[in-house]
């Protein structure tokens, strides 16, 4: 009889817990194959390890308890090897997770797509397994350090994960590590799914694709994780292959606009770019400077990804001199946003508040901010547009709006789910108007985009 059919005979096994058989398992490895560990990507080594494992435990007659034998094997690979619990949530096939939180070691929450946030069933085994496991992420993916000298660490995981991480220092011992492990638009949704998820409705995406293939710069606004980005990214695809879009991004590459067809002839016009960090100030790039050079490479639009720091006043002087941008920033309103743009540029010039927000008004006229709702179903709170008459003033005006009607809640008093509508409140300006009749829009989109009906 084979090692693997005399393996399957279970009942002769005795049990252990997986800890305990993991420290047998992994004492013994390492003090006789030490070499197997010095590689851990290497196939070879990884089929080797396995094949110590699995005599290890026929000639010792041990699995752990709640397992068959081949579980133990795999579940052993995946601790000396990989990533241990979190490799299911990890797995790049999946689209479903947005994000991984890690409170403590053995407190685990997960965020899904579709809003519920679940605890994990599993936990890590003890602080220090938490810690371990964590450090070997970051230096495998990242190669950044998690130490005493440098207890917080943020970055991003070259499988498109943004990831912060807090040690010993910052936290308290027992604790583990505490980290956010951000998936980065594990969808890539389209205009139906916009719709049917109760994002916006079919008027208010068209109105955001006409205005930005037609060149009108726009920002889109709200929380972290409201959608900002997705948004963005799908908006992006809508313009036409002939024009060039020009993207910076912050660390990690979030948008992918890139067509080809079948046999790999690419089909659009885009520049992807995202900074560059180093230890010499000398060779940072920084958003500042990507910017800098998409000026230079005659862009038909410029995409930054997020405006948080002097990049902003760039931005606007870009958008300000003809340039079709898109951005977003982080601030609790539509009408607020110019005043969040403001304070980013004010480290770059020393123009007075109110001269800054009429700049950010001129840059970005169309302002969309959307929202995490408590029935955590991602809505477009409200678009706005910033009209300017002859004499040079400014007023917003609300072109849609979302309104709560009533709310649903479970026996503990959660809300589970809103009843509410969308409404248009105004068309938009005679000048945008006018800029899409020159631009030679077809009047089937203008009629969309101007009918005054009230959208449920």
């Amino acid at each position: 009889m084979s090692l693997n059919n005399k393996f399957v005979e279970e009942k002769e096994n005795r049990e252990k817990e997986f800890i305990e058989v993991l420290h047998e398992v992994q004492s013994y490895l390492t003090t006789n194959f030490s070499t197997l560990f010095t590689d851990e990507e290497n196939a070879d080594n990884k089929e080797q390890m396995m094949n110590h494992i699995k005599k290890y435990l026929f000639d010792h007659k041990l699995r752990a308890k709640g397992m068959s034998s081949e579980d133990t094997i795999q579940n052993l690979i995946n601790e000396m090897t990989e990533f241990s619990i979190l490799n299911p949530f990890l797995d790049p096939s999946r689209n479903d997770i947005e994000e991984i939180n890690i409170n403590a070691w053995n407190d685990i929450k997960i965020n899904y797509s579709n809003g519920r946030i679940e605890s994990s069933k599993e936990h890590f085994f003890s602080p220090e397994h938490c810690e371990n496991i964590i450090r070997r992420l970051l230096s495998r993916e990242s190669k950044m350090v998690l130490d005493k000298s440098r207890p917080i660490v943020r970055g991003h995981l070259s499988s498109k994960i943004r990831i912060t991480v807090m040690g010993d220092g910052v936290i308290d011992s027992n604790v583990g590590i505490a980290a956010s492990l951000r998936i980065v638009n594990p969808k890539q949704l389209k205009k139906e799914n916009f719709i049917s998820n109760g994002t916006a409705t079919n008027q208010m995406i068209t109105l955001l694709e006409v205005l930005l293939q037609n060149g009108t710069s726009m920002c889109i606004t709200g929380e972290t994780n409201s959608g900002k980005t997705t948004l963005m990214s799908y908006l992006l695809t809508t313009i036409p292959y002939e024009k060039r879009i020009f993207t910076i991004e912050e660390d990690v590459r979030e948008f992918n606009l890139v067509v080809t067809d079948k046999n790999g002839k690419v089909l659009n016009n885009v520049v992807h770019t995202r900074t560059k960090k180093s230890d010499d100030p000398v060779k940072v790039i920084d958003q500042e400077k990507l910017l800098e050079t998409a000026l230079t490479m005659n862009p038909d639009v410029i995409c930054v990804a997020e405006m948080k720091g002097k990049e902003s006043f760039a931005a606007q002087e870009a958008a300000n001199t003809g340039h079709t941008v898109i951005t977003t920033t982080h601030a609790n309103s539509c009408r607020a946003t110019y005043s969040r743009m403001a304070d980013l540029c004010k480290g770059n010039t020393n123009m007075d508040n109110q001269s800054l927000i009429d700049k950010a008004k001129n840059a970005f006229p169309i302002v969309v901010f959307i929202k995490k709702y408590k029935d955590n179903i991602r809505r477009v709170k409200e678009i706005t547009e910033c009209v300017q008459d002859e004499n040079g003033e400014t007023k917003i005006v609300t072109l849609f709006r979302y309104r709560v009607l009533k709310e649903k809640k479970d026996e503990n008093g959660n809300v589970i789910a809103l009843e509410g509508k969308f409404e248009k409140i105004h068309e938009i300006s005679e000048n945008l108007k006018n800029l899409l009749i020159e631009e030679a829009v077809s009047e089937d989109l203008l009629e969309l985009i101007v009918n005054k009906e009230e959208v449920i």
